[in-house]
């Protein structure tokens, strides 16, 4: 049974279940389903505002059934009812399908919207169907064919900030792959200035200038700008503006790692030593608030607060209680970070580092993994959700760069398990491709409303394919390079749709197939 979160409002809140729906069904009501997240500052100003008001409490449980989810614990629930950001405030069927909804409601608007919504749902409740809606098709890549690599390089740089550095307008988000393959297409284009010539050299050797600047202009704007935390260290999640400024003051492992990953992996190849000390001090915050030192492994964030991290001073700021850290080791984020952590150790040789890393592997792995069933999502003293894809992509990743520093070979034989579980329950043997969960019976969930539909994440499958390379090289098994090739010629024709999100399809296209 999923946790239930206690909260300390009135709202008698369901975790996401068959047993809710059957009840919403009974009792002829709409669900009210909140997504939220435990860093989330606005999610934490609903509860303590919109759910804490007991009139609002009583409307909620007289007339809906109120399910919570934590958007963290549940991406593939998140993924499908996410309405713009978290707080989600989504008005459902019995079914699953969505009435209505949005995000924050301010307690003043919310008595009238529950209403409102509750009146329109029992004056339909006649004509709406009972029982479970049939599942949509699966999305399947169009019949197209691949762009050339160049139209989609250009694709992904067109929204390059030569002002700001970065990618769009606003919001600005950290785009670390984008970032990465900048960095290969400078060295191919120094290779082509070079007079040299072989797979993946650049024809356009003057572009490396372009491509440097890319990285150097961005890199400094994020790790010198709003978005990065000076006192205590660490990047937040996202900023509000162009410039980098105004962030939401959360700090994720999972971009904490991804930014670690970049700055040493940018600090290396331009040289550049204000990159790799970045580097340094990121690792020094992961390793300060987000790591267990005594057993292992790396909890998953900590809470925005705005007033903490706005004091003027350190003395100011140490008077303060720092935000809270969530305690739940989440499989994909450690193994993201067990993997970033292997490359400090070795920029930094730190032996300590590297076995601490070994360690956390091994704790996560352990505690999430069952034979046959791949590894669950996270860990909170039981390992709980199984059959996503991206826990088993990302564990098998941090399994092969085990085996890569060790050269034991039963991480490698682990990588092998999680992928023939993850062809074996999410393979797409029709169309190419993993779909982000297992089948109802492989996931042991309800098929409910929007979870009938599997969808096909394009920067996972994406990332697959390269680790699936890898893994057909390590193992032998070329098998593996087969799934590979099918699952890049299925997310070719989608490329182009996911702006600078298309550097994981060319990071993936560049490192070539298995043969």
């Amino acid at each position: 049974m999923p946790r239930l979160r206690v909260l300390s409002n009135a709202v008698a809140w369901m975790p996401w279940s068959g047993a809710a729906f059957a009840r919403a069904r009974d009792e002829r009501k709409p669900v009210l389903l909140s997504i939220s997240a435990t860093w989330c500052r606005w999610c934490q100003e609903m509860d303590a505002n919109s759910y804490a008001d007991p009139s609002i409490a009583t409307i909620i449980n007289e007339r809906f059934v109120a399910i919570r989810v934590d958007a963290d614990e549940r991406p593939d629930i998140s993924e499908r009812y996410n309405l713009g950001g978290w707080p989600t405030t989504a008005f459902l069927t019995p079914d699953g399908e969505i009435l209505a909804g949005g995000t924050y409601f301010p307690a003043e608007r919310m008595p009238a919207i529950l209403v409102r919504v509750a009146d329109t749902f029992e004056s339909r409740v006649g004509t709406l169907r009972d029982g479970h809606p049939a599942p949509d098709e699966p999305e399947t890549a169009a019949s197209a064919a691949a762009p050339a690599m160049d139209v989609v390089c250009a694709h992904i740089y067109s929204t390059f900030d030569q002002e700001h550095g970065g990618f769009g307008v606003e919001p600005k988000f950290p785009l670390t792959a984008a970032l990465h393959l900048a960095l290969d297409l400078r060295e191919a284009a120094l290779l082509g200035a070079l007079g040299i010539e072989g797979p993946g050299v650049s024809r356009e050797p003057r572009k490396h200038v372009q491509y440097e600047q890319v990285v150097v202009t961005t890199l400094d704007a994020m790790g010198w700008g709003g978005l990065y935390d000076e006192m205590d260290g660490g990047f937040f999640r996202y900023a509000a503006t162009r410039d980098w400024q105004q962030p939401h003051s959360e700090k994720m492992l999972e971009t904490n790692a991804a930014m670690l990953r970049l700055y040493l992996d940018a600090g290396a190849r331009l040289g550049l030593a204000r990159f790799t000390e970045r580097g340094a001090d990121i690792l020094r915050y992961i390793q300060n608030w987000l790591a267990d030192p005594v057993d292992g492994g790396w909890r998953g964030s900590q809470q925005a607060d705005e007033h903490y991290y706005t004091s003027a001073s350190h003395d100011e700021r140490r008077a303060r209680t720092a935000p809270a850290i969530s305690r739940v080791l989440y499989a994909d984020w450690n193994a993201t970070m067990v993997s970033a952590a292997f490359q400090a150790a070795a920029v930094f040789s730190d032996d300590g580092l590297r076995d601490f890393a070994l360690k956390s592997f091994e704790r996560v792995l352990l505690a999430c993994y069952r034979p046959g069933e791949g590894v669950a999502h996270y860990f909170d003293g039981e390992p709980r959700v199984r059959g996503l894809f991206a826990d088993q992509l990302a564990m098998a990743s941090a399994a092969l760069d085990a085996h890569d520093l060790t050269g034991n070979v039963v991480y490698e034989m682990m990588a092998e398990e999680l992928t023939h579980y993850a062809v074996r329950v999410m393979w797409d043997e029709k169309a190419g491709g993993f779909f982000d969960r297992a089948g109802d019976e492989a996931a042991r969930d309800p098929a409910i409303g929007l979870m009938r539909r599997r969808l096909k994440p394009f920067t996972a499958n994406c990332d697959a394919v390269r680790m699936l390379r890898r893994l057909a090289a390590a193992s032998g098994e070329h098998d593996f390079g087969a799934v590979a090739d099918r699952t890049l010629a299925a997310m070719a024709p989608l490329a182009l749709a996911h702006g600078p999100l298309a550097a994981h399809y060319v990071l993936a296209l560049r490192d070539g197939p298995i043969r």
